[in-house]
């Protein structure tokens, strides 16, 4: 509305009688309040997991943009080293991590770095996670176990991590929880355990900090067009691509090339989100004031997949 609206309408006289909310957003524009989200987050330091692509590597781009230091955590270096020279050249403060955070001490030594380079911690967005389709009788074991301590364990430690770390330096603090919309649902296997278990994670938190100064996001995204999905056969890669119009093979390691998840970001605004509609939902949860808690977030586009996937 404010981006479309004449910007000469906002020096109009409005009576009590004729207010609108015309008024307000040209009065936060005008006044580069909560409306611009530009240095919103200066002097604040934000931990994101999961960076490595997808909705991870997107929060992590725009929290940056919004002027928070930003510590970028996953499996695979490269991308994240490339994102942090472009953020760089824009004058932003972006660190790399590339660690296994299934392993508790490596999330500890993750926040530990993030206090110790820039002597707080303000936000932490725990976003990794890995999910391989199955049936629960048909399921590998070892992949419920990496499900389990990626999706549930590192979660819960980062967490208890990042409380620490934000009571000793007196933070106004958000922790955004990355659940998914498949915890809305029963019968979804070992993956939806693991995002009910981030529900209740997220809900439990939010209850022992009521006295804290740190709120508690739980953000459930639907279908986005991330490589999230590398795991799944490649018929599901293939009926999507399909579906979308876009001859993609994948990569050797299972992944989209980013092309085919650009063009399917285009081509299926209809049925997937985008990382940076995440992202967007991220920023605008964290940058409310701290009496108020955004605490539980559905992102999903407007036609589901089960939808165009019965086509």
């Amino acid at each position: 509305i404010a981006l479309s609206m004449p910007m000469e309408k906002c020096s109009q006289t409005h009576t009590p009688a004729g207010f609108d909310i015309y008024y307000f957003i040209c009065h936060f524009i005008k006044k580069g309040g909560a409306m611009n989200n530009n240095h919103a987050l200066n002097d604040k330091t934000a931990i994101v997991t999961g960076a490595s692509s997808g909705i991870g590597l997107a929060t992590a781009r725009t929290l940056a943009r919004a002027g928070a230091a930003v510590f970028l955590a996953g499996r695979t270096a490269e991308p994240m080293e490339k994102e942090k020279s472009a953020l760089e050249a824009e004058g932003h403060r972006v660190f790399v991590l590339a660690t296994d955070l299934r392993r508790p001490e490596n999330v500890h030594a993750l926040v530990d770095q993030a206090v110790a380079k820039t002597g707080r911690l303000d936000i932490m967005v725990n976003n990794a996670g890995v999910e391989y389709p199955a049936t629960l009788l048909g399921g590998n074991p070892e992949h419920w176990q990496t499900m389990l301590e990626t999706n549930v364990l590192a979660l819960a430690v980062g967490c208890q991590a990042a409380v620490r770390a934000m009571r000793s330096c007196e933070a106004q603090g958000h922790i955004v929880n990355i659940s998914s919309v498949t915890a809305q649902r029963n019968a979804t296997g070992m993956y939806g355990a693991t995002k009910h278990a981030v529900n209740v994670l997220s809900a439990t938190l939010r209850e022992e900090l009521e006295h804290d100064t740190i709120r508690v996001v739980n953000v459930m995204p639907g279908a986005t067009s991330t490589n999230f999905a590398r795991h799944f056969p490649p018929t599901f890669s293939e009926r999507l691509t399909k579906a979308a119009g876009i001859a993609m093979d994948r990569t050797e390691e299972g992944h989209l090339p980013e092309a085919a998840l650009e063009q399917l970001a285009q081509k299926m605004k209809q049925n997937l989100c985008s990382p940076e509609d995440v992202a967007r939902t991220i920023l605008f949860a964290i940058t409310q004031p701290i009496e108020v808690n955004i605490a539980d977030v559905v992102v999903r586009p407007p036609v589901s997949v089960a939808t165009w996937s019965r086509r």
